[in-house]
């Protein structure tokens, strides 16, 4: 049973007092401000008394808050001595209680410490970057220091920090900088670095060290200094010039953690959540800028920018270990309004064994309402469930044999929409079951009893359709209605409200205060299982180049466990059986080996594995250029199918009729569904 939220005594003057000393009056060390310590004990009450999950704050949570915050500040272990951490074991068990009081002293203390090395670490690098690199070296840098140990001495430190360097400046050689070139680049990208981490403030600090406590709690729980408080409530509004990203701080990094629908970066295709900001460039013709370091509303400050005008963003892939290679990718900014994000659909004609099939394909990028319009007309206003219905009927004007709905990279929205779009495929009953905090669970109905599309169906998702796209498609597979393809899904199974800390206080503060989201339910499907880490896992799997332990819930250390409840009250229908589904996989199987887009999604999705799982590369000039050489040669000697197939199976595979499709996965999931309409039809 959870504590009530009790009121903590506490004099911040004296703690204030006690850390100046401790700093022994240095200017550069940062403090806390009066305005922290009282957030600090109303976030680890509110946590205790409205979290989801029923932890308490004791010494084992402070142990997870403390190793949070460890590897916030220096996950690569390239600028703490091993001197430093056993200095900082002290206060392992000792945060719960310091939080409690509001005794910030333990938290900036440590990155006070963390900033002085920095500040060593990059002071070094501006000496270093002056002299020349011997690339005719053999030597080996090892990029993913995650279970290295950390340095024991300076010199050691000066090591690592020497060939994270030769690394860098390596990779500008390789792309045609002479050594000049190579040194002036540098030189900015650490003059930069430099001053960016002198800006440090106590806001910062502040921010990082909470969210290290709320990461303790599950990783959808986060807290917002009022700066960013503000700039995550604009963005909630969609109404941005930019790219449609959310940004999030990690370590030196910028994290994109979230695409906004109808954005550039979501309808780019190249931009993934996870993905880490290394370099900004504006303009065709602007310098990249190098960001890491940086802090991430100074990053948002340098990739926002007019309607119209292009910024170039250089990535380090999500899951790619520091060091790998990263993509490049233009994007061209517009305003991110929530008519960008609706429903929208094509009609695709396609041919197999001299069958002809209209296919009509519906993106949804997310479960949107506009929910002044339902107050005002609730007949008639703008919602997927509404759009995607007007769609179907236009379909059916138009003749078509199957429907497909596209849920990849949909991240999720209104539960509402969730179930009302079920509803068009279901012919009435429960679509999803919730979990509150005290074991109460609701179950959430589709109420109405007609399915207004009752043709054949299929569901697409990948690694990144989450939350409410997680719901629909569990449903649609559990009454057996469609088949859902593509990659199994995020396995974001919780549920999270947003509050101004403000709300909690009975007084008005003359301080600003930030914002705290934090999880308060979970979801389960009409089956009984949970979407959490699970997700839901597709009929038919297409390669992928992610996995559960590297992307998506599984991924997360204090993610909230799988677990299931009783199963509802429903019956699966009949449009889906065993039978089916073999067909289908046994047709797949078969293109797997048969179809060139295939075969070469197959070869990408193998090289990015085997990239992924390098920790090391060569720091010899004539190494990294045959490396390179012998990629791009891989490249263009794919497997080629057809030449050990007889004329017969190669006439049989031979269609054309999707040759324009660049999309390898949505050409897949036309070829099924004309599978599963030719196999429905046959059934009779």
């Amino acid at each position: 049973m959870k504590m009530m939220m009790k009121k903590i005594l506490l004099i911040p003057s004296l703690l204030l007092v006690a850390f100046a000393a401790l700093a022994n009056n240095d200017s550069d060390y940062l403090q806390p401000k009066a305005s922290h310590l009282k957030e600090a004990r109303l976030i680890v009450q509110i946590l205790d008394y409205y979290h989801y999950r029923d932890v308490e704050l004791n010494d084992s949570l402070s142990s997870v808050i403390f190793d949070n915050y460890i590897n916030s500040l220096d996950g690569n272990k390239s600028n703490f001595l091993e001197s430093d951490i056993k200095s900082f074991e002290k206060y392992r068990y000792n945060l719960d209680d310091a939080l409690q009081r509001g005794d910030l002293v333990p938290a900036f203390y440590i990155f006070n410490i963390y900033k002085k090395r920095l500040d060593g670490r990059l002071k070094y690098a501006l000496e270093r970057v002056q002299e020349p690199f011997d690339f005719t070296k053999d030597e080996t840098f090892y990029f993913d220091r995650e279970e290295a140990d950390y340095a024991t001495s300076e010199a050691e430190l000066d090591e690592i920090w020497r060939k994270t360097i030769k690394n860098q400046a390596l990779t500008l050689k390789l792309g045609d900088n002479d050594d000049e070139k190579v040194k002036e680049l540098m030189t900015k990208r650490y003059e930069r670095f430099y001053n960016n981490v002198s800006k440090y403030n106590s806001n910062d600090v502040f921010e990082i060290f909470m969210n290290s406590v709320t990461e303790g709690f599950d990783p959808h729980t986060n807290y917002f200094t009022p700066l960013n408080a503000e700039d995550f409530e604009m963005q909630s509004k969609k109404s941005l010039e930019g790219i449609g990203a959310t940004l999030q701080q990690e370590a030196d990094y910028t994290k994109i953690v979230e695409l906004r629908p109808g954005g550039p970066a979501f309808l780019s295709g190249a931009i993934q959540p996870e993905d880490r900001v290394v370099a900004v460039g504006q303009g065709a013709d602007g310098e990249m800028v190098n960001v890491v370091g940086w802090r991430s509303d100074e990053v948002a400050g340098q990739i926002r920018g007019p309607k119209g005008t292009l910024v170039r963003l250089e990535l380090l892939p999500g899951g790619a270990s520091i060091g790998s290679e990263t993509k490049m990718v233009n994007l061209v900014r517009d305003k991110i309004k929530l008519d960008d994000a609706v429903a929208s659909s094509k009609v695709i004609q396609y041919s197999q064994n001299g069958t002809e099939y209209n296919i009509g394909v519906i993106t949804v990028p997310d479960f949107y309402l506009d929910a002044e319009e339902m107050d005002e007309n609730p007949e008639d206003y703008t919602s997927t469930t509404n759009d995607v219905k007007k769609l179907i009927a236009e379909f059916e004007e138009q003749g078509v044999d199957g429907v497909m709905l596209d849920l990849r990279n949909n991240g999720g929205g209104a539960l509402f929409e969730a179930i009302n779009l079920t509803g068009l495929f279901l012919p009435g009953g429960p679509v999803v079951q919730v979990k509150y905090n005290q074991s109460r669970i609701e179950k959430l109905f589709d109420e109405n009893k007609n399915m207004f599309y009752t043709g054949p169906l299929n569901v697409m998702i990948n690694r990144f359709s989450a939350s409410a796209s997680e719901i629909f498609a569990g449903a649609i597979q559990d009454y057996k209605r469609g088949v859902i393809l593509g990659e199994q899904s995020y396995g974001k199974g919780t549920v999270q409200n947003v509050r101004g800390l403000q709300d909690f206080l009975r007084e008005k503060q003359e301080e600003d205060l930030g914002l705290l989201k934090f999880t308060i339910a979970k979801f389960y499907r009409a089956s009984g299982g949970s979407t959490q880490h699970k997700g839901v896992t597709p009929d038919i799997q297409y390669p992928s180049i992610y996995n559960a332990e590297e992307f998506g819930e599984s991924s997360k250390p204090s993610a909230l466990p799988w677990d299931q409840i009783a199963t509802a009250d429903f019956t699966p229908l009949d449009y889906v059986d065993d039978k089916l589904l073999r067909d289908l996989r046994t047709r797949h199987n078969q293109r797997l080996k048969s179809d060139q887009s295939l075969v070469d999604l197959q070869y990408d999705v193998d090289q990015v594995k085997k990239d992924r799982e390098r920790n090391m590369i060569s720091l010899n000039l004539e190494v990294r250029k045959k490396e390179r050489e012998d990629r791009e040669k891989q490249r263009n000697a794919k497997v080629k199918i057809g030449g050990s197939l007889s004329e017969l199976e190669a006439n049989k595979v031979a269609d054309r009729s999707l040759d324009d499709l660049k999309d390898t996965y949505l050409k897949e999931s036309i070829k099924l569904l004309a599978d599963q309409i030719q196999s429905t039809k046959s059934r009779g």
